[in-house]
């Protein structure tokens, strides 16, 4: 914890914890430890209340840090990789009349996303459909740790189990509280009918554009003949390929070779999907690789 942030508390489950931003009673507070009775946990406003997918309810009021992008100023695909490049922790939030996406990105990979029909792939695959049909879209920067326990938040809840590793949302009807590995880090005034958890993953997994929108990234890929010689250290064809596209090129190319779709490959090695679609088109029009029929 920096010398900046607010102290955390560990509580257990059921506790009476308050989301008013109050101090904890004196009961509550680490006196063993040199505490300060006055130590408060940070409450944070939702930025957008009342609405019904669990993924945005959850969502924290942040200043923007891009606003207003359109799909005449930039392509979607290109600021999705320029949030990669950086490392970005945040949320995107795009909307046109009624219809509104939210995608939360961690490490500058898509991981969550909602929207008030779906979750996951199919809601990313609504967010990008919304951006093309001309709504502006908003991004909002997180903390790592906030992003990380709010990758969790799907379309189901689970019951609410504390312990000592625990990182994930916990939400009453009363509100939300915020965990990192068993320590409360933040509350939100906002929660659902019923008590449940959302439970973070160890690392978020990245979701990729549904087969409707990226087909390409579904389908299987075969070597030829060239694409064989390209793995095979002892060819000129080997050593033209590695100066060319690298060991990122190669590792992409055996995944091929084991049958893997480009799909399957993101998710398993994290890379982003944006970043092989030129290179397998690459692989496509100098022959390395051939699609498979069917």
């Amino acid at each position: 914890m920096s010398s900046g942030e607010t102290p955390r508390h560990k509580l257990p489950p059921g506790s009476d914890e308050p989301l008013d931003g109050q101090p904890f009673p004196d009961s509550l507070d680490p006196e063993d430890e040199g505490g300060d009775s006055m130590l408060v946990i940070p409450e944070l406003s939702a930025m957008f209340p009342g609405v019904t997918p669990f993924l945005p309810r959850f969502l924290p009021q942040v200043p923007p840090t891009f606003m207003g992008l359109t799909q005449g100023f930039c392509n979607l695909h290109d600021f999705l990789r320029h949030l990669h490049d950086l490392g970005w922790y945040g949320y995107l939030h795009a909307q046109l009349a009624d219809q509104a996406a939210y995608v939360l990105v961690y490490e500058g990979r898509t991981v969550a996303a909602a929207t008030i029909t779906s979750t996951g792939e199919q809601a990313l695959g609504e967010l990008l459909h919304l951006y093309e049909q001309g709504a502006p879209l908003n991004a909002y920067a997180l903390p790592s740790h906030l992003a990380h326990i709010l990758s969790g938040v799907g379309s189901r809840a689970w019951k609410f189990n504390l312990t000592e590793d625990f990182t994930g949302l916990h939400a009453r009807p009363r509100g939300a509280i915020f965990y990192s590995r068993g320590e409360i880090v933040a509350t939100m005034p906002c929660g659902m009918s019923y008590e449940g958890a959302f439970p973070a993953p160890l690392r978020p997994q990245t979701l990729i554009l549904p087969r409707s929108l990226a087909g390409w990234a579904h389908h299987q890929y075969s070597l030829t003949l060239r694409g064989r010689d390209a793995l095979n250290a002892i060819t000129t064809v080997h050593q033209s390929f590695r100066s060319q596209h690298g060991g990122v090129g190669l590792s992409f190319l055996r995944a091929i070779a084991d049958r893997q779709t480009p799909a399957e490959y993101a998710m398993r090695s994290d890379v982003a999907l944006h970043d092989l679609e030129p290179m397998l088109q690459e692989f496509l029009r100098t022959g390395v690789v051939k699609e498979q029929a069917g």
